[in-house]
């Protein structure tokens, strides 16, 4: 097998630079891992998040093992989706693409793993047509259908429906002061015991009504705050904000909601403690980069992507996910429509870890669909 390859990538002279990372006075340059498989050059994938390192993706060899050049690619906001847009993301994605066609290879293929799958809808949905011409604050993105060239297909796995979506579903409602992360209403607190399992229908519905509210919230102000600032002569374009306790979702500690074959808890340990951390989902976010990502304008949602899209698709259901689950799949297959098939992968984690024996049952179902394009 021939040894991991790296990938130096500039995306387009002049790009627009959203990071101050010294990484990004090279106007911007991604770089991406890959294995190449011996024998001619018929099909390549690219494996990417919109700010996960997945050069050390669990699918890169497995997959060259079986044929398919894999490479796990990095965006220009790894480790940090302080400020990240949706709309620049896609770009390097596009960036990928070109330099996997460049290298000779006939077939392209985005797999999208968590919250890769929407940006690799929200890329192939843009490929095929592109719309996006501004970002959800008014800004021109500046893309051109040469940025985004076209792949043969899309293969989700372990898929979220994307950003937006995940604000909606993991916010918490008990907040009660923005500026203050111990602020609660104890009759919004998912944590709170005096509620019970498994919650009552009303409960839920109490709760998500409030979730909505403050999305709405925070959305609005986000709004406002934007217009403030472009109105006032000398005024910065953006600013930062922290949205505080972002791990909410009634699904990681009732289990009876959304049934599926996984244990209590978050993806990254308790589910409280993550709540309440300083480092987690959409905490620390810019008025451009939460309107792009975690709100209502997103442009960047998955399965309403997914369904303007052509390509082939290939979803792998992961049925001890603890974030993703039976109605997640379901949303995906709807957008899918007749040009998609599910594979479960059975006892399957979110990133399969600590699952080894899983790994050759997720690359196989990717690779049986991908010889037979």
């Amino acid at each position: 097998m021939p040894e991991l390859q790296l990938a130096v990538i500039d995306v387009k002279p002049g790009a627009a630079m959203e990071s101050q990372s010294g990484l990004q006075m090279l106007r911007p340059r991604i770089y991406g891992a890959y294995r190449a498989p011996a024998g001619p050059k018929k099909i390549a994938a690219i494996v990417m998040h919109p700010t996960s390192n997945f050069m050390g993706h669990y699918l890169i060899a497995p997959l060259a093992e079986r044929g398919i050049c894999c490479m796990g690619l990095n965006s220009r906001y790894m480790g940090n989706d302080t400020v990240l847009l949706m709309e620049r993301a896609i770009q390097d994605l596009g960036a990928g693409v070109q330099f996997l066609r460049a290298a000779g290879y006939e077939k392209v293929l985005l797999i999208g793993n968590s919250g890769g799958a929407a940006l690799a809808s929200f890329y192939q949905a843009q490929a095929e047509k592109l719309t996006a011409h501004h970002f959800p604050d008014g800004d021109p993105t500046h893309l051109h259908p040469d940025d985004l060239p076209p792949a043969d297909g899309i293969a989700l796995c372990a898929a979220h429906q994307g950003r937006s979506k995940l604000m909606r579903d993991w916010i918490d409602p008990s907040v009660t002061d923005e500026h203050d992360p111990l602020s609660v209403d104890p009759e919004l607190d998912m944590y709170d015991a005096r509620h019970g399992l498994p919650y009552s229908a009303q409960f839920l519905a109490r709760f998500s009504a409030a979730q909505k509210a403050r999305l709405d919230r925070l959305e609005n102000w986000a709004v406002e705050r934007l217009r403030l600032l472009r109105s006032t002569p000398g005024a910065p374009r953006d600013q930062a904000f922290i949205v505080y306790r972002t791990h909410a979702d009634p699904r990681c500690v009732d289990l009876s909601i959304d049934r599926n074959d996984r244990a209590p808890g978050s993806v990254w340990g308790d589910a409280r403690q993550v709540n309440y951390s300083a480092n987690a989902m959409g905490r620390t976010t810019s008025l451009t980069a939460f309107l792009s990502q975690w709100s209502s304008r997103s442009q960047a949602d998955g399965p309403s992507n997914l369904a303007h899209t052509t390509a082939p698709k290939l979803l792998l259901t992961y049925t001890a996910d603890q974030s993703t689950f039976p109605s997640t799949r379901d949303a995906w297959l709807q957008a899918g429509g007749a040009r998609i098939r599910n594979v479960d992968i059975v006892g399957g984690n979110h990133y399969l870890a600590g699952q080894s024996e899983l790994v050759p049952r997720a690359a196989d179902a990717i690779a049986e669909w991908a010889h037979a394009l």
